[in-house]
Order: C-alpha cells, then structure tokens, then sequence
C-alpha cells in the first residue's frame, strides 16, 4: 500500500461575504499518484491549494501533508512544511526580480540550507529540463510569460517535494510546450513517487492525470474522462 501524500478530511471553507467554498470536502492523494481538479471560475481551485499548502486556514476539517497535520502547527512550522515537503507552482509566478533564473530555481535548495555552489548546479539540470538551461544567467524582466512559467515548474521540482501543488501550470504556454511540462510534471511523480494535484481548465493537461475530479458548490465530484 502506498503512503498517504495528502489527506483532506470534512474541510470547510466559509469566505468572509458569508459564502460557503466548501462543506465537509474530502480528497487524498497517495504517493505516485496525479489527480486533476477543474472546475468553473471562482469556485475555489486555487483557495484550496493555499489552504493545502496552509498559505490559508480551512474554517473546519484536517489537512495532513506528508503525514504531518497542518491544523497542529504554527506558521513557522508550516512554512518548514512548505520548504521541505511541497513544490508550489503559482499561477502568478512569484519569481524573485533581483535573481537570476538560475538562483531563482536553487532558492528551495539554499532555504534548505544546501551549498551554494551544489544548488546552483542542480537548478542548471531543472532548467535544461524546462528548454531555459542557456538563459540560467538571465533575469525575469528578460523572459516571457510562458518562459517565466517554465522557471516556476523547475522551482517546484528542484528540492524533489512529497507533494507537487500546480495552479494552471500550461496556462501560459502553448501546446507543444504545454505537452513538455506536463510531461516533466508527471515524471517527476513517476519516477520520485511524488503526489501531483493539478488544477486546471485545460482538458488535455487532465487527461494525463490518474484521477480526474471536479470541484462544484457539492464539492469534488468524479469528472469527465
């Protein structure tokens, strides 16, 4: 039996207008495993990515990652968590301007507080993995949208997480490079046994995905394969 990567259990989400996100929402992933969420626009994708990655607090219910229940710790602790145990891979990037793309990707490693010199040669593999390993010297400002997305998937799989957290990961990017990075993503569960949520609007990026669900006022019902 594989290990349990992240246990969701009877979470409830009440946004301050009163609305209700999520009632007793139930999810686990286990290690290898790749599950894919769609659903409509504001429906609460990425909310429920934050208050797995406890960048957000769910109003009831428990989030265990990696074994480790996120409701017991504090915020020091949660951000160990984070460092250590999940690759987050935002919509809106949230690359460093004043670093290089090379230190951008070694950021996870040196926060770890692996050698400089090791790290950097490690984020030099996962951006030749992403098709940037002769732009490593160059800065963000440099980059397009999609190149900058590219920069934030070798982030996420650098420090080699438990659990892969991925907010529209090919939103950015066209088909065919769409079809390489999710290729990478789920190498990356293969081959390391990392758990994978992916939400997405993209058909073809779920379609790669062991599990395909939808999150709904209901909340994660099966959907469509």
């Amino acid at each position: 039996m594989r290990d349990t990567a992240l246990s969701l259990t009877a979470v409830s989400k009440v946004l301050p207008n009163g609305r209700s996100l999520f009632d007793g929402l139930d999810l686990h992933l286990a290690a290898g495993e790749h599950v894919a969420v769609r659903g409509e626009s504001g429906v609460g994708k990425s909310t429920l990515l934050n208050i797995i990655a406890g960048l957000d607090s769910a109003d009831a219910g428990s989030v265990r990652v990696a074994g480790r229940d996120l409701s017991t710790r504090d915020e020091a602790a949660r951000t160990a968590l984070r460092r250590d145990a999940i690759g987050f891979v935002f919509q809106a990037f949230h690359v460093l301007p004043h670093l290089s793309l090379a230190q951008n990707v070694a950021f996870p490693l040196i926060l770890q507080g692996r050698s400089r010199a090791p790290a950097l040669v490690r984020a030099g593999e996962l951006l030749d993995a992403v098709g940037l390993g002769d732009r490593r010297r160059s800065y963000p400002k440099e980059l397009s949208g999609g190149e900058l997305q590219r920069v934030a998937i070798a982030r996420a799989l650098v420090h080699e997480p438990a659990l892969i957290l991925a907010d529209e990961p090919t939103g950015n990017l066209d088909p065919d490079t769409a079809a390489t990075i999710m290729g990478l993503l789920t190498q990356a569960v293969r081959t390391r046994g990392a758990a994978m949520l992916l939400v997405t609007h993209s058909v073809a990026a779920a379609a790669t995905a062991d599990r395909r669900l939808l999150l709904t006022a209901r909340g994660l019902v099966p959907g469509d394969d």
